[in-house]
């Protein structure tokens, strides 16, 4: 999370901040369900243990964590706590050396020419969600219980996605301060 460490990216409808450990306790919370566990292939983990992958995450070059926020609740009172604005994550791995324009990701954004989202099969909001940001379907494991969607960047993609995103402005982040926004 070196990368968006002190980064705020401020849309519409949300924000996305960089998951701090003010943000565990909530983020714990939802990991608890059964349901969210299947669709999100987790594990369940200890309090302490989501603060340790919080901070072994934040420290790590190869991944990037955002929390979104809902941005009417945010915006709407300056002293806002963030954990009660919070409406999910996105993660985004840059784990392949063989390949470094390939990232993994859980949510869209931009900056790769290729972008894979492994979903468990059952998860159809988030198999959906995918399609509507232009993936494709390009496996299906049987195994794992996951489809594996793909989003290869070209002129045309890059122009659409630009379109959706014109709105977003990014701004420097508190760093888990208690400051106003």
């Amino acid at each position: 999370m070196r990368l968006n460490e002190n980064v705020l990216l401020l849309g519409k409808k949300v924000v996305l901040v960089p998951y701090t450990s003010e943000h565990v306790p909530r983020y714990h919370e939802w990991m608890k369900s059964e349901e969210l566990q299947r669709l999100t292939a987790s594990e369940p983990l200890t309090l302490e243990q989501e603060y340790s992958m919080q901070q072994s995450w934040r420290e790590d070059a190869d991944k990037c964590t955002f929390i979104v926020l809902d941005a009417e609740k945010w915006q709407a009172q300056p002293n806002t706590m963030e954990e009660s604005c919070m409406a999910g994550d996105v993660n985004l791995f840059l784990t392949n050396v063989g390949d470094p324009s390939l990232g993994e990701i859980e949510v869209m954004i931009a900056g790769l020419t290729k972008f894979e989202a492994k979903i468990g099969q059952g998860n159809e909001p988030s198999i959906r969600m995918f399609q509507k940001l232009h993936f494709e379907q390009v496996a299906v494991s049987s195994v794992f219980q996951e489809v594996t969607l793909r989003l290869t960047m070209n002129e045309h993609e890059r122009q659409w996605l630009l379109e959706q995103t014109s709105h977003v402005e990014e701004k420097c982040y508190r760093d888990g301060s208690s400051e106003s926004h």
